[in-house]
């Protein structure tokens, strides 16, 4: 579960960075706070942000159920998939959102992966229980 948990610990790391560059971007743009539209570039950084903040929620249950019913090498593995999908996202997005597509899957579907195999797992888990005799 350690790789796991740093996995997640990257992830929420790379979101810390998008905050910074959406900061970055806010000064190089001249979008005074609490603003968030009147440049297009700044808007751009600002989505990455905010989409993936949008995935985060379901992203960290996701592979920590996963790990736990399915397979903490896996669910790392997947999971760092994940951190590469939203660079790409990322670096696709700002460049010019019609780019965004290849990150947005290379990051959704491993989300989607961990979601449908931890709730197979823990399904199969409590299946397992109910079969055992009480004793």
């Amino acid at each position: 579960m350690e790789w796991v948990a740093v996995v997640v610990l990257l992830a929420v790391l790379e979101y810390l960075w998008f905050g910074v560059m959406v900061g970055n971007a806010r000064e190089r743009y001249s979008v005074p706070a609490p603003a968030i539209t009147g440049n297009e570039m700044f808007e751009r950084y600002f989505r990455v942000q905010q989409n993936t903040l949008e995935l985060l929620p379901l992203f960290i249950p996701s592979i920590y159920i996963f790990a736990r019913y399915i397979s903490p090498f896996w669910a790392a593995g997947i999971g760092l998939v994940f951190i590469l999908g939203r660079a790409v996202y990322a670096a696709g997005y700002i460049k010019d959102p019609k780019k965004r597509s290849m990150g947005f899957g290379l990051s959704a579907l491993p989300v989607l992966v961990l979601l449908a195999g931890g709730l197979f797992g823990a399904v199969r888990a409590i299946l397992i229980m109910a079969d055992v005799p009480a004793s």
